[in-house]
């Protein structure tokens, strides 16, 4: 050891330690690839997590249906690639697709699944992606418990949440003996809808009304691609629908993210949230915690509740391992939303402390449109309250392309519609 009064020992200064990142401090060198694999031109969720990380500097890819979709004419989308086809083993086929993408962007991309069948299929192909792609590592099955309408109940009951009373008929006539226990009307819907076959033949979830629905929806499971009827006790009242979103870090952690209330569906009672408010509900917020600490899991979780007004609890009906269509709703006083939360969070980047905004409203515009003329008689419709913000999932000055081309796609559509039933009448 040297003496106490010797010279200082020459050579190169330390290191300096690393600066972290500030809080919300996008890594903007890396991309993220938005997968979708349901065919739906007029998704407006993938329009909204295009536009809020475009908007946040980070270079955004896309799955599109083609190059005049809505979210392909996006100024905010940096490019779009061609969607895997439908046929063959479609593990393989979105791998390849995947890492096709990968090799054009030269770099690893925070991968962001926007519909249960993306959500699936990347869970299952996790470990042949990590190489290309940065994604959330909930324990394996998760994902699959979560989407599987059967399988819900059970996670329900080991997380001590509401749930409906749920049969899955194994006949005709079991259908309709449940039909009758459970009472008219009642909740008929898919436990794997991602399976059904597209076009829209049969709807993911149907108010029945009637026992002849009941049989004609059973008769229907050979063409359900393998989903299997689920017959669901109905809980009354209207505007009792609500939601939560939140982005679970791997610890458990949440990040971000809020509960809301439907104030207009599309289609009416059992619809996509056409028009969404903002609003405190403590219970639904408990809920959707303790169902993501009992799963362990990571990244961004969707949930569906609706209240009973019998009760007052809140029941959970439908749980999605990815963001709702409706997610930017809750974007914070910072700016934040689930998906930018993502993107932070797997690229180790710190996610800001959230900054609420109860109040905020959400607006499909063209499903809210629908949905208002079918309200009009029942009393006056929703509207935002007083500078709490309105966030429209079409509209954006700075990105009016997509808004356009989605009006012009739904006049084309329904023109089509009214050709065809002009000519079944003829």
């Amino acid at each position: 050891m040297p003496p106490l009064d010797a010279p200082p020992v020459s050579g190169p200064a330390p290191a300096p330690p690393p600066v972290r990142p500030a809080a919300g401090q996008f890594a903007t060198d890396v991309p993220a690839l938005l997968l979708r694999l349901d065919r739906n031109p007029f998704h407006h969720g993938s329009l909204g997590a295009a536009r809020s990380l475009g908007r946040a500097g980070i270079e955004v890819h896309a799955f599109t249906e083609g190059p005049r979709t809505p979210l392909a004419r996006s100024r905010h989308l940096h490019r779009a690639h061609p969607m895997p086809a439908a046929e063959g083993d479609r593990d393989a086929v979105v791998a390849r697709a995947l890492e096709r993408v990968a090799e054009r962007i030269g770099r690893p991309a925070v991968l962001i699944a926007m519909d249960d069948m993306g959500a699936l299929t990347a869970a299952r192909l996790a470990g042949r992606l990590r190489g290309h792609f940065l994604l959330p590592g909930p324990p394996p099955g998760t994902a699959a418990r979560l989407a599987d309408k059967a399988a819900l109940a059970g996670l329900c009951r080991d997380a001590e949440i509401p749930h409906p009373e749920t049969v899955a008929p194994g006949s005709a006539a079991h259908a309709v003996a449940a039909a009758r226990e459970l009472g008219l009307p009642l909740v008929a819907k898919w436990d794997r809808p991602w399976l059904l076959p597209p076009g829209g033949a049969l709807r993911s979830t149907t108010v029945v009304t009637g026992v002849e629905q009941i049989r004609r929806l059973y008769a229907a499971t050979p063409r359900a691609g393998g989903a299997a009827l689920l017959l669901q006790r109905y809980l009354p009242g209207p505007g009792e629908d609500w939601f939560f979103h939140g982005c679970f870090a791997a610890d458990g952690r949440l990040l971000t993210g809020g509960t809301g209330r439907k104030e207009l569906s599309w289609p009416p009672a059992a619809g996509l949230t056409a028009v969404g408010r903002w609003r405190d509900a403590p219970e639904v917020a408990r809920a959707g915690v303790r169902l993501a600490r009992l799963l362990r899991y990571h990244g961004v979780l969707d949930l569906d509740f609706r209240r009973d007004p019998r009760t007052g609890a809140y029941h959970l009906l439908d749980a999605n391992p990815r963001p709702g269509a409706q997610f930017r709703l809750f974007a914070d006083g910072r700016g934040t939303d689930v998906v930018r939360a993502l993107h932070l969070d797997l690229t180790g980047r710190a996610v800001p402390e959230p900054r609420p905004v109860p109040g905020r409203v959400f607006v499909a515009e063209n499903y809210g449109l629908l949905s208002a003329l079918r309200a009009l008689p029942g009393g006056p419709l929703p509207v935002p309250a007083g500078g709490a913000g309105l966030e429209t999932a079409w509209f954006a000055a700075d990105d009016p392309r997509p808004l356009l081309t989605m009006a012009g796609g739904w006049l084309r559509r329904a023109a089509g519609k009214a050709v065809a039933r002009a000519g079944r009448r003829s």
